[in-house]
């Protein structure tokens, strides 16, 4: 467990910053830019949850912003020095569990007949918000992984969270006796 003594060490100054590795980069390039992303995903599932979301979700939530954590660990980290450097990284077993999650949380709602606008309960808003970064998030991975290889689990594991996330906003609506704000496609 690191032990931060200072937040602030002047490094960063001159618009770069540390990688895990030891290697030093720009703020704004690629890898900076997917692991930033992350770090706003769960920031932004911390105010769902801050919200006061139904206690299964809001477990669920928690649990996934330490996997978040994994996911920025994956990153930080460049896949040759994870052989020397071993770090927490996302799995298989990560992206399985969400899978499980979704489909115990899909079980208790009625199936899709149209789209939905972000909406309802202010938690479940805050998911879709939650969701759509988590699809930026995919979107800064992927672009990184065209320049430099990443984890093998990570884009996979941000697909199926932004599709968890989306659930996990039906089903707070759905605890709360809160209807879907459905989409007028003649508006």
């Amino acid at each position: 467990m690191p032990r931060i003594t200072r937040v602030y060490t002047r490094t960063g100054d001159d618009g770069t910053t540390g990688l895990g590795g030891g290697q030093r980069v720009p703020k704004d390039s690629a890898r900076i830019a997917a692991y930033g992303t992350v770090d706003e995903l769960s920031s932004a599932i911390g105010v769902a949850i801050a919200l006061g979301l139904d206690p299964r979700l809001a477990a669920a939530l928690a649990r996934i912003q330490n996997e978040l954590f994994n996911v920025g660990s994956d990153l930080c980290i460049l896949e040759e020095d994870k052989v020397a450097m071993p770090v927490p990284v996302v799995e298989e077993r990560h992206v399985d569990a969400l899978e499980g999650l979704m489909d115990e949380l899909q079980a208790e709602l009625t199936p899709l007949e149209n789209f939905i606008l972000p909406g309802g309960t202010p938690g479940a808003a805050q998911l879709h918000v939650a969701r759509t970064v988590c699809r930026r998030a995919e979107r800064e991975v992927i672009h990184l992984s065209r320049q430099e290889p990443v984890g093998p689990w990570v884009v996979r594991y941000l697909n199926r969270l932004s599709d968890a996330l989306f659930v996990m906003a039906r089903a707070e609506n759905f605890k709360r006796g809160v209807p879907d704000v459905l989409w007028n496609s003649r508006a």
